[in-house]
């Protein structure tokens, strides 16, 4: 789906909605394939800085602990760690993020023009919107991204969707006239209850939604079976009063979501689509803007390990874990756990003292934390979104990505009755990773 033209004599008018890093890493990457902006020949550099912050800049408690680093073009030398936040006995406090790209513009384009105007030189104009959680480590990460986003030209407008009993009312409020307008919604998160409560405004005829990782697997197949949209990890379980309460308007956003002959409906992913629904549109996401914006890595001797998330959300158990963890460093020489974003502090302070491991914290995605490096010769990791990514986003560089399946017996006793299923394709249906049987215990 190429970008459409507005109404007559004016670009098209896009909004994105994101609520995580990595829905924000997506748009970049949407938007970079469908030529929304073509930077051209790189004019001056205009750094990401406090001056160019949304209200209510990064802070340290946003950030983790840690201050942004600011620099209108990169040094010659990337920073020797990754992250931004360190757990474990070699590392005391933060370290140095990695430091913000220098802005590049379409010749001959005004940076404060750019910013003010928001259009891109391809003809259609991109906002993107911010509905904040309030979790600290994916508000630094959110942060990171929006000065990305800006550098490459593109609006950001950042709400605080979630500050408060009135804040959803003010936001919602807020975005109306621009939702009424918008010729094309891209969206990060079709589960996401505020962007549901958000298509019931819109009246555009574009809808995209672009990865939020494993989560579209289950949304194409859900939509292709015409269920109602429930995240894989709560399915099976019976819904709450919430849920019942909600209902009405999950319904109304999944027939929004289902095409007809008044909307046009694109999914832009990097994971394995096989139940694509009548009319769909599945445009692959190859992270063409990452590489040819970061990297190529410096690539250490070492293997690298990747968390998740599947003790927070009630699948794995936390002991399991734990010992798969130090069992997996162990057999494979991993000196460094990368994060998740939703991991714990209580988790990973246990990890870092029972597995030697040295813990970051990575103030961006994963997959550009990687392609600008260092990073190890083997990334070792669960079943996740990273096992698809990861290999497209280091293609060419050498890198090694393997996947260690998750044994039955670890998961909880409360886990969802798909989640082993679940899990198991998302490591089958990876391309370019290596296997790893279920570690067992020593």
């Amino acid at each position: 789906m190429s970008p459409r033209a507005g109404q007559a004599g004016h670009p098209a008018r896009t909004l994105a909605f994101v609520e995580s890093p990595v829905q924000l890493l997506n748009v970049l990457e949407w938007a970079h394939l469908h030529g929304l902006h073509d930077p051209g020949p790189s004019g001056p550099a205009e750094p990401s800085g406090p001056g160019r912050a949304e209200p209510g800049a990064l802070s340290g408690a946003d950030a983790g602990g840690a201050g942004a680093a600011t620099a209108s073009v990169p040094p010659p030398a990337l920073p020797t760690q990754p992250g931004p936040a360190h757990i474990g006995p070699a590392h005391a406090g933060p370290v140095p993020a990695v430091p913000a790209q220098g802005r590049r513009l379409p010749a001959g384009v005004a940076a404060a023009g750019a910013v003010a105007g928001g259009t891109a030189a391809g003809g259609a104009e991109l906002t993107v919107v911010v509905l904040s959680p309030t979790d600290p480590m994916t508000r630094g990460q959110l942060r990171r991204m929006a000065d990305l986003a800006r550098d490459e030209g593109y609006r950001v407008r950042w709400e605080e969707a979630r500050g408060g009993t009135t804040a959803p009312f003010h936001t919602i409020g807020g975005l109306a006239g621009s939702l009424r307008r918008a010729d094309r919604i891209v969206m990060g998160d079709p589960f996401s209850r505020y962007v549901q409560l958000l298509l019931t405004i819109t009246r555009a005829r574009d809808l995209v939604v672009v990865d939020d990782g494993t989560a579209t697997m289950e949304f194409v197949a859900q939509l292709a079976r015409g269920e109602r949209l429930v995240r894989w990890h709560r399915k099976g379980g019976r819904p709450g009063a919430r849920d019942l309460l909600f209902a009405p308007v999950s319904s109304s956003a999944r027939r929004r979501l289902t095409p007809s002959d008044r909307r046009r409906v694109e999914v832009f992913s990097s994971m394995p689509v096989t139940e694509i629904p009548d009319g769909v549109t599945v445009t692959a996401n190859d992270f063409a803007w990452t590489r040819a914006r970061f990297g190529p890595p410096r690539i250490t001797q070492s293997a690298d390990l990747v968390g998740t998330s599947l003790v927070e959300t009630g699948v794995v158990d936390g002991d399991r874990y734990l010992e798969a963890v130090r069992n997996l460093a162990k057999a494979h020489g991993a000196t460094r756990y990368f994060a998740h974003r939703r991991e714990s502090a209580e988790k990973l302070h246990r990890l870092a003292a029972e597995t030697g491991l040295e813990i970051v914290r990575p103030d961006l995605p994963l997959e550009l934390i990687a392609r600008r490096g260092p990073i190890g010769r083997t990334i070792l990791s669960f079943p996740s979104t990273v096992v698809h990514t990861l290999p497209l986003a280091l293609a060419g560089t050498g890198v090694r990505v393997a996947v260690c399946d998750i044994d039955p017996t670890w998961l909880t006793d409360t886990a969802s009755p798909r989640a082993q299923g679940f899990l198991s394709g998302v490591t089958g249906t990876a391309r370019d990773v290596h296997r790893l049987a279920a570690v067992r215990p020593a």
